[in-house]
């Protein structure tokens, strides 16, 4: 018997010639093939009589096949099989290109459906390349045979479109799925029942026919309204199990010193925002509490959120307490050293840095010192340095901070969840044990009222060991639907304005006519000392293979945006900037080599850098006044951003040129938007809503299914799914009345920690 576990290739039917392309897609058992959802539909229901068609109709009709030949092209090396089709009421040509075997199917005398699109000729109108199916009648010239009676697949009814690989057609792939639907048992929907009588959902079995072969567009749509929902609610059980988890634990409080904090404010050279207030406020509200803070601090690049976490470190520290800052890269930890350097040179406890090439500690007041890894790694575990910035290398078991009270983590989604869990999970060595019940007592604060009390009963230990608080930084401005969604388990700080020294970007979109005076007035700005930014656009597929799109990974993403900075990097050395300095950097380079490039670009021993878009968020270049950024048209609007904030980080006036040959009403408005954009954060709901969130994050690395990405559009769904969540983990925290549940959540979870 067929089930959900059982593999493909132990399918009768379904050969090497199918599996092979199936796994290239990630697709090797049942489950996988049936949760392989349709991107989208053809409405191909209605049968019309060949006498009604019209040009540029999209139609089915059902005749007998009169006659059919196939020839060849010779001009244009191809082969043309061409079908007369025929019912009472006229007769019509179908063609087809290069695929000559056609004709062994069609034969003449067979009655069958054709669905596709009608095209004017020269002289008549006919079928361009019609999807065709073959009805299986006694009676072949019965041709008055209803779509209820023939039961099809490929036509005459609402058709599923699939994301395809080369070799593998819709066609292909519906004709898998329809025997497995009709084998297929009845399933245990992990779905609560009540649930889904709620919000008027189709059981399992019955939403897995009706999103593959649906009797009406609504059908489809309620199915994918309903899987939808349940990776979302699936998604929202585990942020709350998350918070409810954290309740339990225990952090060291540090109770707000206001003189300290203000005298560390008043020695910065510039005032600090009113968010930036705020958010130092939340932060350091959460770590006197005596349970774990988990906060994603979010804002614009350049808008100064190192400087406030920088303040939290100190703050911590003046506590007796250690903090690690951890950086994605080696430059941007060499940058977090830096500003600790340069705003808070009178702090004399101790900031180490740490990656694969350097060990330094500063002790404040110009006092500086080198030393080898083993000679750190003593300082450490003797509580002799307050805080350690640096990359991955801070996760290895040997580097000991007796007194970890607080983690940082710079552009949080560029770690794994089991690195962040890593360092999270490190307990202070002082660690005090107390009883869980005035553990949850104080955790639960302002949430006490949303959130389900932890479980009164159950094995657990009656007291827990403290854990540091944690702190999340991000320059990717996330609209609030996603963040209760991808972040739900965090709470949210938002620093909305950039500080009042900044100069405002000049922002451009060129057409091509002035391409040639940008270019100029870069040679201008290159002359007189400042530096450039150059940013490719990522190449479509579509543009390599203009077969059926193919589902590729980001490994193969990535080789494509190599073949684009490197052909602009060759055309900008070569012609366009020769006798500048020009550099390259994307991210199929060896880590040592963007190490090496970014810092000669930073030590301004090259002029410009032509980067693909994974160029490091958050590097700091005051002297780069210039970014132009290649076919505009391709980013999205927060991501083009993201680009401008990488200038205007100095005293000089900076320029953001956007160059593209694209002239469409929709790209004019939307490069009209990041011209006049002020706000990250209004322009990445505006980005939401129109590209949708796959296209926001990129789908290849967020881990979340396809219909659930789409859903977010939607935020609606997202707090309904919220409020149920949370609902039923009042009712129920174990999940013991939700066997299924709980194992899908499992599921769920094992599937997160392998990011």
């Amino acid at each position: 018997m067929i089930a959900l576990e059982t593999p493909l290739t132990s399918i009768r039917g379904i050969g090497q010639k199918f599996t092979s392309k199936l796994k290239k897609m990630g697709i090797e058992t049942v489950r996988d093939l049936l949760w392989h959802f349709p991107s989208r539909y053809e409405d191909f229901s209605q049968i019309y009589k060949i006498g009604d068609l019209i040009p540029n109709q999209e139609a089915t009709v059902q005749g007998v096949i009169e006659e059919i030949e196939t020839r060849r092209a010779w001009k244009r090396n191809l082969t043309i099989t061409e079908a007369l089709l025929t019912d009472e009421s006229g007769s019509i040509r179908a063609v087809w290109f290069n695929q000559p075997y056609i004709k062994n199917t069609l034969v003449p005398g067979r009655l069958a459906n054709f669905s596709g699109k009608v095209t004017a000729g020269k002289e008549d109108i006919h079928f361009s390349n019609p999807t065709y199916e073959l009805v299986k009648t006694q009676n072949h010239a019965d041709i008055t045979r209803t779509y209820a009676d023939t039961n099809p697949i490929h036509t005459a009814r609402i058709i599923p479109i699939y994301p395809e690989t080369k070799g593998l057609t819709s066609k292909g792939i519906r004709y898998l799925v329809k025997p497995i639907l009709d084998n297929l048992p009845r399933l245990l929907d992990p779905l609560p029942e009540s649930l889904a009588a709620q919000f008027g959902f189709p059981e399992l079995r019955r939403a897995l026919h009706d999103i593959h072969f649906p009797e009406s567009l609504q059908e489809a749509l309620r199915a994918k309204e309903r899987f939808a929902f349940e990776d979302i609610f699936i998604l929202q059980l585990f942020n709350v199990t998350q918070k409810l988890a954290l309740r339990e634990k225990r952090a060291p409080a540090f109770p707000i010193d206001i003189p300290f904090v203000k005298d560390l404010v008043s020695h910065l050279p510039f005032p600090l925002t009113f968010s930036q207030k705020r958010s130092l406020w939340e932060i350091l509200k959460d770590t006197a509490k005596g349970a774990p803070m988990n906060r994603l601090l979010q804002g614009d690049v350049g808008s100064g959120k190192t400087i406030v976490a920088a303040i939290a470190a100190l703050h911590t520290a003046h506590h007796g307490y250690e903090t690690a800052l951890m950086a994605p890269t080696e430059i941007l930890a060499r940058q977090h050293y830096e500003t600790f350097k340069a705003f808070f040179g009178e702090f004399e406890g101790g900031v180490a840095l740490m990656t694969a090439h350097e060990h330094k500690i500063s002790y404040g007041k110009h006092l500086e010192t080198t030393k080898k890894k083993n000679e750190l790694l003593k300082e450490l575990q003797n509580g002799a340095i307050k805080v350690l910035i640096g990359t991955h290398a801070l996760i290895q078991k040997n580097i000991g901070l007796p007194n970890l009270g607080l983690i940082i983590i710079d552009e949080q989604h560029r770690f794994g969840v089991e690195q962040r869990a890593s360092l999270l999970h490190r307990k202070t060595r002082n660690a005090t044990r107390l009883p869980a019940a005035s553990a949850v007592a104080e955790r639960a604060g302002e949430d006490a009222e949303t959130l389900p009390q932890p479980p009164a009963s159950g094995r657990r230990d009656s007291a827990t060991e403290k854990i540091p608080h944690f702190l999340s930084m991000s320059a990717t401005p996330i609209p609030r639907t996603l963040s209760l969604t991808l972040f739900g388990d965090l709470e949210l700080s938002l620093i909305t304005e950039l500080p009042k020294n900044r100069r405002p970007i000049i922002t451009k979109a060129i057409p091509p006519q002035e391409r040639a005076a940008t270019y100029e007035a870069v040679k201008a700005q290159i002359r007189s000392g400042r530096q450039v930014f150059v940013i490719c656009p990522r190449i479509e597929p579509r543009e390599i293979n203009s077969d059926a799109p193919e589902r590729i990974s980001f490994s193969e993403w990535q080789k494509l945006d190599v073949k684009s900075v490197t052909e602009e990097f060759e055309r900008l050395s070569k012609k366009i900037f020769r006798g500048f300095r020009v550099a390259m950097l994307h991210g199929r380079m060896r880590a040592e080599e963007k190490e090496r490039v970014m810092r000669e670009y930073i030590e301004h021993r090259t002029d410009i850098l032509v980067s693909t878009s994974v160029i490091e968020v958050g590097i700091d270049v005051p002297n780069a006044t210039v970014i132009l950024i290649e076919g505009a048209d391709r980013f999205g609007l927060a991501q083009l951003y993201q680009f401008r904030g990488r200038v205007g980080r100095g005293a000089h006036q900076s320029y953001c040129f956007l160059f593209t040959d694209a002239n469409s009403k929709d790209v004019r408005a939307r490069l009209k938007a990041i011209v006049e954009a002020k706000n990250g954060l209004e322009l990445a709901e505006k980005d939401l809503r129109q590209r949708g969130p796959g296209e926001f994050l990129g789908n290849a690395q967020t881990g979340m299914p396809d219909l659930a990405m789409k859903a977010l559009q939607h935020p609606e769904l997202v707090h309904k799914a919220r409020e149920e969540a949370t609902r039923l983990l009042k009712e129920d925290p174990l999940l013991k009345k939700h066997p299924l549940l709980k194992e899908r959540l499992g599921a769920f979870q094992k599937e997160i920690h392998r990011e």
